[in-house]
């Protein structure tokens, strides 16, 4: 009984650690953003060329706070929708943290 009982906590534990991890920016900028800023982020996408999107992997993107780009994706800008609507606080946090992971 005891071993049962340990091997379903033992199964239970990475869910729960799993569940806490929050939102995958990986995957939120992929289903959001990749169709103009292109996977690698460099906006080298036929939509994102003729938009003239920014490289997110460029200095002047990368030199910007988290406040301002969090202000950029939650707002839009220019050409650019707003994405309030479609995420949460915690999604957009993680999408910075991904567009962080593009630095030259």
């Amino acid at each position: 009984m005891k071993r049962l009982l340990l091997a379903a906590l033992i199964m239970l534990v990475p869910t729960a650690v799993l569940a806490d991890a929050g939102p995958d920016g990986t995957a939120i900028f992929k289903s959001k953003c990749a169709i103009c800023h292109g996977a690698d982020g460099k906006g080298q996408t036929p939509t994102g060329r003729s938009l003239k999107v920014r490289d997110l992997s460029s200095k002047e993107v990368q030199n910007q706070s988290d406040a301002e780009l969090q202000k950029i994706i939650a707002d839009g800008k220019g050409t650019m929708p707003s994405f309030k609507s479609a995420l949460d606080q915690a999604s957009i946090d993680a999408l910075i943290v991904f567009i962080r992971s593009l630095k030259k």
